[in-house]
């Protein structure tokens, strides 16, 4: 089997190259062709097509600042799908991307399988109709998505959250924390772990805001987690706290509480046991938050909140605009979005997580929903590789 696999960014990278590795152990003849980064290329044994570093273009003016890049690498991915003819194309997460390859791959009569299914419970609904009409298969990593997709005439495929055993391996081959801090240059106060994202404009958005908290609290040593393919000097621009780079994992299993940038972090750092604010300054303007209110279909943001509360209607209807923004009442993570991403306002919520509280024993047990909630029999890549080998 020939398999055409695209994932636009970090955290697909290691979701797919999973799948690879699972692909190759049913059928050691399989061939690739991808998408992606250095993980795929482990996994396959051969580069890719278009590293990710070329593709992880994301939001309105980072596309349109980019779109000739964008154009080109969807246009030289179209003429690969057209030469090779996979026998499957498999799509991991990057819906803006990946669904135009799905729409054109299924105008070839080309099998099309999703994974990691594209979060239009939160936005962009409209893309429903697109998802439903040019894939074969979805497949979904977290819990409540099949119900909602379900509702909507899509059936989509529960196959378990990579994160739990990527959390769960890295965990097993933690080193002490003294080795730990001896490996990093590391002084003896607890650990304040600052995740600002893997993005450039991320960072440059909320780097600044972690680092302000991260000062009002000398007792603690602030570490920053460094993400794939950026430079010291680029952190230095806003902090001169260490930065760990490859290590977010580690470095959140190690600290004593996070300030983490909403997205995968946010629930690696839950299924880790770190105590966390999430925080997304983005914009950070007025009329910025008055978008992101209106556009967003659910209470909360953050992978922690959503998998443990339910998102239906009832719900949706009980949080308003003003506590959603703030830090949802009755959460497990505190979401601090857009203008309400202050100082003031993550430190408040970040100091009582500090020590022994309510407040860090209140999302310590909420971990402990969520992971339940996660569990399956069999790892992720393993079931996904499974079902698109059966086809």
């Amino acid at each position: 089997m020939h398999y055409f696999i695209s994932a636009g960014e970090a955290s697909g990278d290691i979701h797919a190259a999973g799948v690879i590795t699972e692909l190759r152990r049913i059928d050691p003849e399989a061939r690739f062709t991808f998408l992606g980064g250095d993980e795929m290329a482990r996994a396959a044994g051969t580069p890719p097509l278009i590293h990710y570093r070329q593709m992880a273009y994301m939001g309105f003016i980072d596309v349109a600042r980019h779109l000739p890049e964008v154009l080109g690498n969807l246009s030289k991915a179209r003429r690969a799908i057209a030469a090779a003819r996979p026998d499957r194309l498999l799509l991991v997460d990057y819906p803006g991307f990946n669904l135009r390859l799905a729409e054109y791959a299924h105008s070839l009569d080309i099998p099309v399988d999703y994974y990691i299914a594209p979060k239009l419970w939160a936005w962009k609904e409209y893309r429903l109709k697109k998802l439903r009409r040019v894939t074969d298969r979805v497949f979904s990593i977290l819990p409540f998505e099949p119900e909602w997709f379900g509702e909507r005439g899509l059936p989509v495929d529960y196959v378990g959250n990579p994160s739990v055993e990527e959390v769960n391996r890295a965990l097993e081959h933690m080193p002490p924390s003294e080795e730990f801090r001896r490996l990093h240059h590391l002084d003896g106060r607890p650990i304040l772990a600052l995740v600002p994202g893997s993005r450039r404009s991320e960072i440059k958005a909320n780097l600044p805001v972690m680092d302000t908290v991260a000062r009002l609290h000398p007792e603690m040593q602030p570490v920053v987690a460094g993400a794939p393919a950026m430079t010291r000097d680029f952190y230095a621009r806003f902090t001169c706290f260490p930065v760990i780079e490859d290590s977010t994992l580690r470095l959140m299993a190690q600290a004593q509480a996070a300030m983490v940038t909403s997205g995968t972090a946010s629930l690696e750092a839950a299924l880790a046991g770190c105590p966390q604010v999430v925080c997304y300054r983005a914009v950070g303007w007025k009329w910025a938050a008055d978008i992101f209110t209106h556009i967003l279909k659910i209470p909360y943001v953050s992978l922690p909140n959503l998998i443990y509360g339910p998102i239906d209607r009832q719900t949706r209807a009980r949080v308003n605009s003003e506590a959603r923004l703030t830090g949802v009442r009755g959460c497990v993570v505190p979401e601090l979005l857009v203008n309400n991403c202050t100082p003031a306002k993550v430190n408040s919520h970040l100091t009582p997580l500090l020590s022994d509280s309510p407040e860090r024993e209140k999302q310590l047990s909420g971990y402990e929903v969520i992971r339940r909630k996660l569990l399956t029999d069999t790892p992720a890549a393993r079931r996904v590789a499974e079902m698109v080998a059966e086809k």
